[in-house]
């Protein structure tokens, strides 16, 4: 019997059900595991994607977009397939993709997480004969601290700066982690952190969802003698270096993302503190939620499945790499 999700020169393909599951090049229908940008692209016929991450596909692909919104666990029928989505943990709305014909069950699992988070539905073990899972921190040193004790490590570093008067700039990804960290620091503080105007719209989008987050301004909301000093600005990587930064003339630097478990990456980057936090699972997740699903067979995507795959088969799963054209392991909006 031919694979349930095949790979193909548009992405992952099931012929079943004549759709396609995060594709990466024009197709009629996109089943969209959620709105960071290497899963969601424009130009497809007609989207299907679970009703909390929405507004931001529209945000992000344009609200013209065919776009039909589906619950977590709602049954859908495309031609012989079952399909539903299923809360992945990663940003707001994301999902798993499960996939049901004549009993065999595949999962696409997207980007996902284990850890609690605030701002989105917590992970759900969907068990499936195949997993299709990512393994974009799949190496034995990354494991992840709660996100509770790294938005406590980032109000100390902010505290200190104050003291001094200088500005801390916190350089996080627009869409998922900048609202966790927001959402996380409001049980800490009541203090408000100002914004570059890349996260202004993606933080109302959150907040018109019913997160908590801590109090925001944009930073042009102030007037031009403002300093920031002893303020948090948080802002996308792609400040760093760039003339936006002559806002704050006494600052520090912090990067929040998985990728600063490595110290060399925050040297390399130059900034000043690095906090590992991420919105993917780390090592200990990634083995505990495939034992989880029971699957027999395994196929790994994003960054380190070479690992993932020798590690499984070693423990005789069947397992393989599946080479797609997502995020690989290198830094992007969603670590």
């Amino acid at each position: 019997m031919p694979d349930l999700i095949a790979l193909t020169r548009e992405g992952l393909y099931c012929s079943v059900g004549d759709f396609h599951i995060d594709p990466w090049r024009p197709v009629g229908r996109a089943l969209i595991t959620h709105a960071h940008a290497d899963h969601a692209r424009a130009g497809h016929g007609h989207y299907w994607a679970v009703d909390h991450g929405a507004s931001l596909l529209r945000k992000r692909l344009g609200t013209h977009i065919q776009l039909t919104e589906v619950a977590y666990g709602q049954a859908l029928t495309f031609g012989n397939a079952q399909v539903s989505f299923h809360p992945a943990g990663h940003v707001l709305g994301s999902a798993q993709i499960r996939v049901e014909v004549d009993g065999e069950v595949w999962v696409a699992s997207g980007d996902y997480k284990r850890d609690v988070d605030p701002t989105c539905a917590n992970f759900e073990v969907v068990p499936c004969d195949t997993f299709i899972t990512e393994a974009t921190f799949a190496l034995p040193v990354y494991r992840w601290a709660s996100s509770a004790s790294i938005a406590a490590d980032v109000l100390r570093w902010w505290q200190g700066n104050a003291v001094t008067g200088r500005t801390s700039v916190l350089f996080c990804y627009s869409l998922g982690k900048a609202q966790r960290l927001l959402a996380e620091l409001s049980n800490l503080t009541s203090a408000t952190a100002y914004l570059h105007g890349a996260l202004v719209p993606l933080t109302q989008i959150y907040r018109e969802a019913g997160i908590d987050m801590l109090p925001t301004e944009p930073v042009s909301a102030p007037d031009n003698r403002y300093d920031f000093s002893g303020d948090l600005v948080m802002a996308p990587p792609s400040a760093a270096g760039s003339r936006w930064m002559r806002r704050f003339p006494h600052h520090e630097t912090g990067f929040a993302s998985g990728w600063m478990r490595i110290r060399g990456n925050r040297r390399r980057r130059g900034y000043d503190r690095g906090f590992v936090l991420s919105d993917h699972a780390d090592w200990p997740g990634l083995i505990d939620t495939i034992e989880a699903t029971g699957a027999t067979r395994v196929l790994a995507t994003h960054g380190r499945s070479d690992v993932l795959v020798r590690y499984l088969r070693d423990r005789r799963i069947n397992a393989a790499p599946l080479a797609t054209e997502y995020a690989d392991s290198v830094e992007t909006e969603s670590d």
